[in-house]
């Protein structure tokens, strides 16, 4: 809910304790190199 919300897969991954986006992503059915690029992408 929180990443359909806001889209910041980097939150997820720090709530959810990961220490790697691969492990996040797999939760939220989201691409890999999609995941990444979105991890990358400064704050607003």
């Amino acid at each position: 809910m929180i990443y359909k919300a806001t889209g910041n897969i980097r939150a997820i991954q720090i709530l959810l304790g990961h220490s790697k986006i691969e492990n996040t992503v797999r939760y939220l059915d989201v691409d890999v190199e999609d995941a990444l690029l979105l991890a990358e992408r400064p704050e607003i």
